[in-house]
């Protein structure tokens, strides 16, 4: 009985995906129009945490923003001549740097096609949410969007206690001295924790000369803010981690002026195919450990948001 209440409960989320999509259409989201003779500003969503390989929605931790997914679209606006702008919708707590690197890199191609990239916050835009969009002609966050938290961190469990509780012992045979770091069942010796600041340590500045070059700032300046506190959008507006306060469909007309677009311009939002048989229920049925985990040994640290 249960196995046949579980069938059920996947052909209904199945069929009522199905129905959401084709009401919906393929591309929903603002002022979604025709293509038009003067050009278009080009929408991409990253919502979520930001992860390597694809993206979608999950039953078990909400949205996940696919590096591949995103690039994907980022170079479909920079190889069509119909679109003029891009604006990147960023609503991320951040995530791994792999892929934050691999977004930005795309990010970078719209810009050496000659289109402007215009960045529009959301409710978070912090961390890995921050790398993608330093680089951007334009960041406009909202009075209250949570931004900022410049910094990389990296986390290894050391369940030497509860296991000497319990009586769990294990057994390691290694080919090296660091072959098996991060080991939760032992603890770590000071040369594994020197190497490993220092893995940190270059990813993070990577991160501030990043930051430095997207926002014409000097290093010493960069390094005032880049200790890991998130700001505010107003505050962000202060420090010059943002150029403007605005909604979505302010970075949209920004966009359209960059371009030397007349008037309103058309909105043509970009989403990835597949979303219903390539990550819901390709997840459905994943346990959670082996996707969730904001990228590898270490992360552009996904930041909690307020006023959810």
């Amino acid at each position: 009985m249960k196995r046949w209440i579980a069938a059920g409960v996947v052909i209904t989320i199945t069929v009522l995906s199905l129905v959401v999509a084709f009401w919906q259409g393929p591309n929903p989201g603002i002022g979604r129009q025709t293509r038009v003779s003067d050009g278009a500003v080009a929408l991409v969503r990253v919502e979520g945490t930001i992860v390597s390989g694809g993206g979608g929605t999950s039953l078990f931790s909400g949205a996940v923003a696919g590096s591949e997914d995103i690039v994907e679209l980022l170079d479909e606006v920079a190889e069509d001549p119909s679109l003029k702008a891009l604006v990147l919708r960023v609503n991320t707590p951040g995530g791994s740097v792999v892929a934050s690197w691999e977004i930005s890199e795309a990010i970078k191609r719209v810009q050496a096609a000659g289109k402007p990239v215009v960045v529009s916050m959301g409710e978070s835009a912090t961390s890995g949410g921050y790398w993608i969009s330093a680089g951007a002609d334009r960041i406009i966050a909202s009075p209250d969007t949570l931004t900022g938290s410049i910094g990389v961190i990296m986390q290894f469990q050391n369940l030497t206690e509860v296991y000497a509780k319990i009586g769990y012992k294990t057994d390691t045979f290694k080919s090296g001295p660091y072959k098996d770091i991060g080991n939760p069942g032992r603890e770590m010796t000071e040369a594994e924790r020197v190497f490993l600041q220092e893995l940190v340590d270059e990813t993070y500045e990577v991160f501030v000369q990043l930051v430095a070059e997207g926002r014409d700032m000097s290093r010493a300046d960069v390094l005032k803010v880049a200790d890991g506190r998130v700001f505010t959008g107003r505050k962000a507006l202060e420090l010059g981690l943002v150029d403007e306060l605005g909604d979505l469909k302010h970075a949209v007309r920004v966009a359209g002026e960059l371009a030397g677009i007349a008037g309103e311009p058309t909105v043509r939002e970009l989403s990835g195919s597949g979303w219903l048989f390539g990550n819901l229920l390709g997840r459905l049925f994943t346990p959670p450990s082996s996707w969730a985990a904001p990228g590898g040994l270490y992360a552009l640290e996904p930041e909690p948001a307020i006023l959810h």
